[in-house]
């Protein structure tokens, strides 16, 4: 069952707690929406240039694990991590043609697996680490609760295309 309160919670500290009701909360309506769906749906593509369900969902992965290297270890992905997360991180023709053929459980487990790591970071952490400040490579200063706001935000902007296909999905 979804919760809809944000309260903090267990084993973290007051803040990150909250936090992590909404990481979760926006996880649990993005695992409703996708719940019954088959390969054949996750593959779906409107046109040359959509993304699939599948591919949005490897994408939310990828967002959370490079935000969990840049947040949690203060530095730009590795190569053999680019290798493994960058086509979902940037999706497009690339993603188009090798994002596929993987069953929801596939998608379940890589999303898992990411949030996993996440909170057993955030566990670690203290509400001061929200408000650690860093600069992107164009002198523009970002916390480490703006990142994983960004997270949530881009989760919750996927989840609205990933509707937006299901609608196609039924008219189809």
């Amino acid at each position: 069952m979804i919760d809809y309160r944000i309260i903090p919670k267990e084993n973290f500290t007051d803040k990150i707690g909250e936090l992590v009701s909404m990481l979760e909360h926006t996880r649990d309506v993005t695992l409703f929406e996708i719940s019954n769906l088959n390969q054949s749906n996750l593959d779906y593509l409107q046109n040359d240039s959509s993304n699939s369900i599948g591919s949005l969902l490897s994408h939310i992965a990828s967002i959370e694990f490079v935000h969990q290297v840049i947040s949690f270890e203060n530095r730009d992905l590795f190569e053999d991590e680019y290798l493994k997360w960058g086509t979902a991180l940037e999706l497009g023709d690339k993603a188009r043609e090798v994002i596929k053929k993987q069953s929801l459980d596939y998608y379940l487990d890589e999303l898992s697996q990411v949030r996993e790591t996440t909170l057993s970071y955030l566990k670690s952490k203290k509400d001061s680490w929200l408000f650690y400040e860093n600069k992107w490579g164009n002198d523009v200063s970002y916390n480490n609760y703006y990142l994983w706001f960004h997270v949530m935000e881009d989760e919750i902007n996927h989840r609205g295309q990933i509707r937006t296909i299901k609608r196609l999905l039924k008219n189809k």
